[in-house]
């Protein structure tokens, strides 16, 4: 039997009256994930341990069984494990966006988490420059992808700003960034590097995108996570267009697949991460497929869009792999990591939805598989880390 494990990040939702108080959810055409629902287990999972943040770091790292509370030491850890970066046990290691605000000043306001999407041919040269302008024995910038990347701070983990909250960039789209800069404020060499990178992006010749300043957040120390194979005996692989999935992959000692084209966005290329998907399954147990496009539209704001991107995940994803697979003993888990309402912008807390298809799942004749079905249902796994140890019980592997 082989694991087929997807991820629509950020699918869920609530009602909106502007949407006849439907979900995004409920309003997409879900053919695919309705009937593996109708023909298997559904319920609910608390992925977000009380008092931790709704990431899709700590969901993510949740979905894959590993307990956020014990685990989990910030964002920028996870992001730099998917770039192999060697580290010192002392080492804080920041998630570091290109964002555009305001004005950066206790009125301004976060204009844009993402600099417009900005793409990573246009981002890697302004980080790489902010490295050699910048960086010095203490902070390095580590380039990434699209609008995301990381900063070094060397032996900050014991430092004062290993205790600095920093709101998330998502979570305060056209909101104040006065909390944040106040936090800034309290360490002097951070709040010197974040004005010093705001000079340099305003330089025209130096910088002709959207991005006008650096986001420093999600700090910790760096991540350690128990081989996946010899916690729950599946040889697994991870596909997914971010990085803070492949850092989970390359943590846990799982595989990890790079799909060319894939980009986190509506437009990302679903057919190369089936074929991935299917190639790996060839001679191995699990593969786990992540897919950004809803939770970057319920950043947006825009429910046509979100509707649209879960609807071309059960189109692109969830259908050729069923069509591919149907003449293999397959197990399904069908998930999102965590909410992203239209009317929030951000995370939430939610429990998220979930299905389970394959030996051992008896029918549950729902006819549809959305928040409301899911939740109705009365299955709840109150720590959603368990969850891929609940699904291979059912299904006889554990």
């Amino acid at each position: 039997m082989k694991i087929v494990y997807l991820i629509a990040d950020g699918m869920g939702g609530w009602p909106l009256d502007a949407l006849g108080g439907k979900t995004t959810m409920e309003l997409a055409q879900t053919p695919q994930m309705d009937d593996l629902a109708a023909n298997g287990i559904v319920g609910v999972a608390q992925t977000v341990p009380q008092g931790m943040q709704p990431g899709s770091d700590v969901a993510n790292m949740a979905l894959l069984g590993f307990d956020p509370s014990v685990y989990h030491t910030g964002r920028g850890p996870i992001e730099a494990a998917a770039q192999g970066l060697e580290l010192a046990p002392d080492d804080l290691v920041w998630r570091l966006n290109l964002v555009s605000v305001s004005k950066l000043t206790i009125d301004g306001i976060m204009r844009d988490y993402s600099s417009g999407h900005i793409a990573t041919e246009v981002s890697r040269p302004i980080v790489e420059n902010l490295q050699k302008k910048l960086g010095n024995e203490t902070y390095t910038f580590c380039p990434g992808i699209q609008y995301r990347h990381l900063l070094i701070q060397k032996d900050g983990a014991n430092s004062d700003e290993a205790a600095l909250h920093i709101n998330p960039p998502h979570d305060i789209t056209d909101k104040s960034i006065k909390y944040d800069l106040r936090a800034f404020s309290r360490c002097p060499d951070l709040w010197d590097l974040v004005f010093e990178a705001k000079d340099l992006l305003h330089d025209r010749t130096f910088n002709t995108s959207k991005a006008n300043s650096i986001w420093p957040w999600g700090q910790g120390s760096p991540l350690n996570l128990p081989n996946f194979e010899e916690t729950f005996g599946l040889k697994g692989a991870v596909i997914s267009a971010v990085d803070l999935i492949k850092g989970l992959g390359h943590a846990s000692g799982m595989s990890v697949i790079d799909v060319e084209g894939a980009n986190g966005l509506l437009d990302t290329n679903y057919q190369g991460k089936v074929d991935a998907a299917l190639k790996f399954l060839e001679e191995n147990d699990f593969v786990f497929v992540h897919l950004e496009g809803p939770d970057e539209c319920g950043h947006g704001g825009n429910a046509a869009d979100k509707i649209e991107a879960i609807t071309r995940f059960d189109a692109k994803i969830v259908a050729p792999l069923r069509e591919a697979l149907k003449n293999e003993e397959i197990a399904w888990i069908v998930t999102c990591d965590h909410f992203t309402p239209i009317a929030e912008r951000t995370h939430t807390t939610d429990p998220v939805p979930f299905l389970l298809n394959g030996p051992g799942c008896p029918s549950s004749k729902v006819d549809a598989f959305s928040e409301d079905t899911a939740c109705s249902s009365g299955l709840v796994l109150n720590d959603g880390y368990t969850l891929l140890s609940y699904a291979l019980k059912q299904f006889g592997l554990k």
